[in-house]
């Protein structure tokens, strides 16, 4: 179910003495509406079905209502409008119907000229991101390749008899073979206590890109960057996705799968900001075209903890 944006929860503090300069996002945000001037537009994919098939702790569906609250009090750092495009809310185990409305309403932004950010959710919010994206790439002239970037402690490819949260990059893998176009995917933040043999071995089978969360530390940056710069150079466009599970859990204890050791938020933002963002194709465009965030499930959040994580996440990858 589609539900329009609840502007009330857009909230905060208001620095009266400070003019333009100290404005926040719940003082600039607006409703989505066709026909607005293109800009950072928020949606939130409110489900935890993926996670509850995937035998995971419940609450992520109410990430997105809980992140509003944080995001609201945002310095506004944008040289861009942004907006609040609502919510896709999955009930009754709806999960496939609900990723289909989230890939329509991804598609139609990006047609719109908008980067949307989509706030889960677990992490069965990628397949719905993908295929708006994928949707939206075949009305190009010349199909682009994808790239997805996913800093996660899983692999997220597991076969399964359901879709979850742990298969969205294994249903993408198999929809690029019916379309004989190139899976692209690189998983950085891989925890080895948190990943099966088998899926280690279909990561290898389908030629994923990946790293360890010990092999994720400023020691080995030039590697990083380097493995991190030759998948980019493969891609057309990118879509970002960030499990907050790949942090550890002392900074990110409101997610569906807290991690033991995890990877510096430090180190992460290093990587947006200075790889992954400047990334432009051969007309001078950005190739990132969309990102998420997903599993932040406040039910386990500890003083709004996590919720500043997506914050502080939101605020990098759009600014």
């Amino acid at each position: 179910m589609y539900k329009p944006a609840n502007m009330s929860l857009w909230q905060g503090r208001v620095d009266e003495f400070e003019g333009e300069a100290g404005l926040r996002w719940h003082q600039l945000i607006q409703p989505f509406k066709p026909g607005v001037a293109a800009g950072v537009t928020i949606l939130g994919f409110a489900s935890d079905a993926g996670v509850k098939r995937n035998q995971g702790r419940l609450g992520a569906s109410q990430g997105p209502f809980n992140a509003r609250q944080v995001l609201a009090n945002l310095p506004n750092r944008l040289s861009r409008p942004v907006y609040d495009a609502g919510d896709i809310i999955c009930s009754n185990d709806q999960l496939e119907f609900a990723q289909l409305t989230l890939a329509c309403q991804v598609e139609m932004l990006l047609a719109a000229r908008h980067f949307p950010l989509i706030i889960g959710g677990g992490h069965e919010v990628a397949w719905g991101s993908y295929q708006g994206l994928a949707k939206y790439a075949e009305g190009c002239h010349q199909q682009p390749v994808i790239g997805i970037i996913n800093f996660d402690a899983h692999f997220d490819l597991r076969q399964d008899a359901k879709p979850s949260s742990g298969t969205p990059f294994r249903q993408i893998a198999e929809y690029c073979q019916t379309q004989q176009s190139p899976f692209k995917y690189c998983c950085l933040g891989i925890s080895e206590p948190s990943n099966t043999p088998a899926l280690f071995n279909r990561a290898q089978q389908l030629e994923v890109s990946y790293r360890l969360d010990r092999d994720m530390s400023w020691q080995q940056l030039p590697a990083i960057e380097a493995q991190l710069d030759q998948f980019i150079q493969q891609c057309d466009w990118l879509y970002l996705t960030v499990c907050l599970d790949v942090f550890p859990s002392a900074i990110a204890p409101g997610v569906s799968a807290p991690a033991v050791c995890g990877v510096e938020l430090a180190l992460i933002e290093h990587l947006i900001q200075n790889k992954i963002k400047p990334a432009i194709d051969a007309n001078g465009f950005p190739k990132l075209k969309l990102a998420d965030i997903a599993e932040f499930n406040p039910e386990f959040d500890r003083d709004q903890q996590t919720a500043r994580l997506v914050a502080r996440l939101t605020e990098l990858i759009t600014r």
